[in-house]
Formats: C-alpha cells, sequence, structure tokens
C-alpha cells in the first residue's frame, strides 16, 4: 500500500511541476505565458512533501473513500430521483410540490457538478482512467459537456488562474467586470447589483449555446487534439448529448407529468437558476476576491512569481467551519488545496487545509480565507462594486 500511495503522490506532483515553467497546451496559437521557477525549497515543495507524508502515515490513498462513493449516490438521487416524481405524473395538480421538486433537481446538479463529475474530470476520484471517465460523463447527461468542461476548466482556469485572456472563468463578456485588466463601461457601476441575478443564468447558458461555441474555439487553437477528439467528432457527439438532455428534461415532462407545458418550462427555469446561481457563487468566491492580484505577465510573457504562488495570491477558502457545506459544495470552499493538488479527491481537503496553511504562513504567504459563505457573498459583492467603479 505504501509504494502505491507513493507512485500516486509522485504521478499528481510530477504533472504539476511542469505548470512552474512552459504549461505547453497543444498549439502554438494560444498567447500562453512561463511561470518563474521554484527556486530551491519552496512552499510548494513543503505542503507537498508533508501531504505526501500525511498519506502515508495514515496509509491510505489520495483517491475516493467509502463516504465518497456513498456521496456519489446520494447526488445523483438528488437529481434524478425528484426527476422520476416530476415526469411519473404523481403530483399532477399539485404545483407547489410540482415546482418543489424542480428546485430539488436543481440541488442535484450544484451536488453532481461539484461533488461528483468535478472530481472525476480532475482524475482524482480513482487510480484507474476508464472510472475516472465514466463517472464524470455524467456530466453529460445533465446537460453539459466533459470534453469543453476539462479544456475550460483543468487547462485554462487551474493552469492560467485570473489572467485575463487565458482564464476563461473570468471572460464573462461586457455585462461583467470581474478583473481590473478588462476594459471598465458604465454599466459596470450596477454589477454588484444586477450581476447576481447574472448568474443564475449560467447553466442555461451551458445547455443551449456556449459548449457549441468553446468547441469552435478549442479547435481553433488545437486544444481539441489534447482530449484526443476534432472538431466534427465533438459536434456530432454534442449535438446527440444535447438532444437526449432536452428530450428527457423537457419533452417527457410534457408529456407525462399532468402538467400544462408552461408549467414545464417554469420547472426547467427554477432548475437552471437554482443550479446557475449556486455553482456561478461557489466558483466566483474563490477567485474574485478582493485580496486576488490577478498578476499578469511582462513584455516577454513571463510570470514574477510561480504557479504556486501564482496560486496562493488568487484563491481564497471560504466556509470550512460547516461540515455539511463544504460536504456538499465537494470541498471547492478550500479551492486552495483544490488548485495547488487538484488529483486529490476533496474528501481529504479537510486535513490539508492545515498543512498548506501552515507552509503558505511559514514562507511569507497568504493563506486567504473567510469564514463564512455569506461572510465570502459580502465580500465578493464589495469586489463586483470596486471593479465597477475604479
Amino acid at each position: 500500500m505504501d509504494s502505491k500511495i507513493i507512485h500516486d503522490n509522485l504521478c499528481f506532483s510530477l504533472s504539476y511541476i511542469c505548470l512552474n515553467y512552459y504549461i505547453i497546451l497543444s498549439t502554438t496559437k494560444l498567447n500562453i505565458v512561463r511561470y518563474a521557477p521554484r527556486n530551491g525549497e519552496s512552499f510548494y515543495d513543503t505542503a507537498k512533501k508533508k501531504i505526501e507524508h500525511y498519506f502515508i502515515e495514515n496509509n491510505i490513498p489520495t483517491h475516493a473513500n467509502r463516504a465518497m462513493k456513498w456521496k456519489t449516490v446520494i447526488m445523483v438521487s438528488l437529481f434524478f430521483v425528484p426527476y422520476f416524481f416530476i415526469v411519473s405524473g404523481i403530483v399532477a395538480g399539485h404545483p407547489v410540490i410540482f415546482f418543489s421538486l424542480w428546485f430539488m433537481v436543481g440541488l442535484g446538479m450544484v451536488g453532481i457538478g461539484c461533488g461528483v463529475h468535478h472530481d472525476s474530470n480532475h482524475g482524482s476520484y480513482s487510480d484507474k482512467k476508464k472510472v475516472n471517465r465514466a463517472i464524470g460523463s455524467i456530466v453529460n447527461l445533465i446537460g453539459a459537456y466533459d470534453v469543453t468542461w476539462r479544456i475550460q476548466h483543468n487547462v485554462l482556469h487551474h493552469t492560467y488562474t485570473n489572467i485575463d485572456g487565458l482564464d476563461q472563468d473570468i471572460d464573462t463578456g461586457v455585462l461583467m467586470r470581474i478583473s481590473p485588466n478588462v476594459k471598465r463601461y458604465k454599466v459596470h457601476r450596477f454589477q454588484h447589483i444586477y450581476g447576481w441575478m447574472l448568474y443564475c443564468f449560467l447553466t442555461l447558458q451551458w445547455v443551449t449555446i456556449k459548449d457549441f461555441l468553446l468547441l469552435y474555439d478549442y479547435d481553433k487553437n488545437g486544444l481539441l487534439r489534447k482530449e484526443k477528439t476534432s472538431l466534427r467528432k465533438g459536434m456530432v457527439e454534442l449535438t446527440l448529448y444535447k438532444l437526449f438532455y432536452f428530450g428527457y428534461i423537457l419533452v417527457l415532462p410534457i408529456l407525462y407529468s399532468g402538467m400544462p407545458w408552461w408549467y414545464v418550462v417554469i420547472g426547467f427555469m427554477i432548475l437552471h437558476f437554482t443550479a446557475g446561481f449556486l455553482l456561478s457563487s461557489i466558483f466566483q468566491l474563490a477567485h474574485v476576491m478582493e485580496t486576488s492580484d490577478y498578476a499578469m505577465p511582462n513584455d516577454d510573457r513571463k510570470m514574477e512569481n510561480n504557479w504556486a504562488v501564482h496560486q496562493l495570491q488568487n484563491t481564497c477558502n471560504f466556509g470550512q467551519g460547516s461540515r455539511f457545506f463544504s460536504w456538499f459544495v465537494g470541498g471547492l470552499n478550500q479551492q486552495i488545496e483544490h488548485h495547488l493538488f487538484p488529483h486529490i479527491c476533496h474528501v481529504h481537503y479537510p486535513k490539508l487545509a492545515a498543512i498548506v496553511r501552515t507552509a503558505a504562513l511559514e514562507n511569507g504567504l497568504p493563506y486567504q480565507e473567510h469564514r463564512t459563505f455569506f461572510n465570502a457573498m459580502r465580500a465578493h459583492g464589495k469586489t463586483l462594486k470596486e471593479l465597477g467603479r475604479k
């Protein structure tokens, strides 16, 4: 067991050592940047060694445990069990229950996205690639597309966190300004008010048009080769997935729920407004904060800091004291640990947080966190207001 654990840790460690240098994507078309190298014994080296020692000393793997597997069952059930009651017609004539079930499906979508699909697509759910791909593909059944998700999230966001022009998570169009490095318009003065409403449209945008646009973009930049696919293959897969999704999530309830079609459409919107708001909030609170430095490369496309330090300076934890909240959001309230060690399953983050915090403070580096989710929400709102006016 010890040798296997050491092998697992070496794999995720080596895969992220390269991030401190060129981060070679499968293209020369992206205007990529280079991070500064780590000079000798650094914060990241210290944290990595202590975390490796923790897993070896406790004789546990870095991947999912039994609790994680039960959580998978619960989250998948939270999505599909309410859906079954909707489409079965059992609650026909009871609009309050009908709409409440759609709300629960939305919560299930959040639970699957944060607590199941997220780990598997990072390769941290299992030490077997086929298992990770199989579990990660569940996102295709709930309206998204695993190929474009892995490129946007794993490759671009995790590598180039908060770097304008590369991290697409901060590329939100002209209505929102969530980086100080993009142009400010007059409308942004009010984004701390209307921004929360726009967050509700996140998943609705994903399941309709965004995946198609991303496919074209990633093909143009050569990133689809990294996923061993082509634009043609991706378009066929994506179209079939979307047809299947809208077929069961809209057509079947319209035909068999026993409720008017417009009730079903309202329920569908409740689902996506719930999921969109929660997912946007969870991810934005981790990076769009007043403590983030949004560092940009110099004229030679080089960063001043190494990759690990850049992650610390652009990531924030929140609500770590609530066990239920941490469980429900899949440890994404502990984004510092996730960004530094994404190949470790999130069920281990509470134990790793103390190690990472100590290593950061010992090296004179920030460990940014908010005590509760609502404190982080207020801080994020304040950041939106500042970005809209400065």
